[in-house]
């Protein structure tokens, strides 16, 4: 390790002074550049200090929003278990710390992580002094995981992934990256894959534990609806039982694709219906024109100054409803996945136990989408021709549907429990 980091610190100056200029005008951009600044480089204000040196604080780094709720999530959980427990919770972001923030008490104080210049790590860690440091999910930064190491401090990183990509760039320094994750006393994987892909890069097994996602945690959790939509749905006509293509967390462009698919199928299966639930509810009525251009009886269900007869489409332009909306869908098509990038929450639908289908930007959910399309639980399409084949499946072959939501409940299953199980891991390890 000492190697490793000798090679990174000679490193490290150059590379700073490279990407300094791109990093603070991005923080004038945001007109962020002021904002505890300092705290970047391990200086603080006599209050936060104050709260900082304590001899039994638990250091939590969590990069952004995304980390930074996962980290709260645990925290919250081992404060429950440990009442004296008082924790330092880092970030990289002005928004991850202003959700930090946001949970500031007299134990936990939130700060923005130090760059990872020596220097800085060693004044940082003389100041914080962590009996344990806990990382979430990516960053494992050299010198401030050193110099916890030798403060003495226990560490974990938690709700871990490790892309394949990710997997064959470290595994060509492997004789850099190993020594700095072995470091590690114990890493909690996602998911059996993750594991194996650790493993290649050297890490010791021992020190793996495969513990399922936080983040999906209580979203595995079956939900009772709030709202009986098969008794709306039978207000507006459509029979008992006929079934129902329900599009979740659409953005522009895919309810129209979702619309002309319906078009198409409904020779096919005369009593389809047709549910759109846009991510944006204030899109509704722009939804229902587009849709009544290319044929569609719409009808909102906030607002509806002129309902159909018989409608053929209910715009959900209301808030909250979605999860009600589920348990009714014979297929899902999740959202931002078509024709917009990053995707929308497949959580729900899974634990509805709906047969899923999405495109392929499903960038912000994508270890637990890799994971579905690699067990058969739910559809990935590339394009509307795709999308219109897999819906016309799941319609034609209801085992076939069934089979793929029930692959889907057992994904999301593996999650249950993640919670309890890192939090089980990281007290053991600070007890120890």
């Amino acid at each position: 390790m000492k190697k490793v980091r000798l090679l990174y610190n000679l490193a490290f100056p150059f590379v700073l002074l490279a990407l300094l200029p791109s990093f603070l005008l991005r923080m004038i951009r945001r007109g962020k550049y002021r904002h505890k600044f300092g705290q970047r480089f391990a200086i603080y204000s006599p209050r936060v200090l104050n709260k900082l040196r304590r001899d039994d604080n638990v250091w939590v780094h969590a990069v952004s929003v995304g980390e930074v709720l996962i980290a709260l999530k645990l925290i919250s959980e081992m404060k429950k278990s440990d009442p004296s427990l008082r924790v330092v919770l880092s970030t990289t972001t002005s928004t991850g710390f202003r959700l930090a923030s946001r949970r500031r008490t007299e134990w936990l104080e939130p700060i923005y992580n130090p760059v990872d210049f020596i220097l800085v790590a060693k004044r940082a860690m003389r100041i914080v002094r962590p009996k344990m440091m806990i990382l979430v999910e990516a960053e494992v930064w050299p010198n401030l995981t050193a110099e916890a190491k030798a403060q003495g401090a226990k560490l974990a990183l938690v709700n871990a992934r490790l892309s394949p990509r990710s997997e064959s760039r470290y595994r060509k320094v492997k004789f850099l990256t190993a020594p700095l994750f072995n470091q590690l006393d114990v890493l909690c994987v996602q998911e059996e894959a993750d594991a194996e892909r650790w493993k290649s890069l050297g890490i010791a097994e021992d020190r793996i534990r495969l513990t399922g996602s936080v983040k999906f945690d209580d979203a595995a959790q079956s939900r009772t609806p709030g709202r009986d939509f098969s008794a709306i749905l039978a207000e507006l006509g459509v029979p008992a039982g006929a079934p129902v293509l329900l599009a979740a967390s659409t953005h522009a462009g895919e309810e129209v694709i979702l619309g002309e698919i319906y078009l198409r199928l409904r020779t096919e299966f005369p009593s389809l219906f047709y549910v759109c639930v846009p991510r944006h509810a204030e899109r509704g009525r722009q939804v229902k024109e587009e849709l009544e251009k290319i044929g569609l009886r719409v009808m909102l269900r906030s607002g509806e100054t002129n309902p159909p007869a018989s409608p053929d489409a209910l715009i959900i332009n209301t808030t909250g409803e979605l999860r009600d909306v589920f348990p009714v869908a014979s297929v899902v098509f999740i959202g931002k996945s078509l024709t917009a990038k990053g995707g929308q929450n497949p959580v729900e639908a899974l634990a509805a136990g709906k047969p899923v289908i999405f495109g392929r930007n499903m960038q912000n959910f994508a270890s637990l989408c890799d994971q579905l399309v690699r067990s058969r639980a739910a559809i990935s399409v590339a394009d509307e021709g795709e999308l219109e084949t897999a819906i016309r499946d799941c319609l034609q072959d209801p085992q076939k549907a069934a089979t793929l939501a029930r692959r889907g409940a057992e994904c999301l299953a593996q999650h249950r429990g993640a919670t309890q199980r890192t939090v089980a891991l990281l007290e053991a390890l600070r007890a120890s």
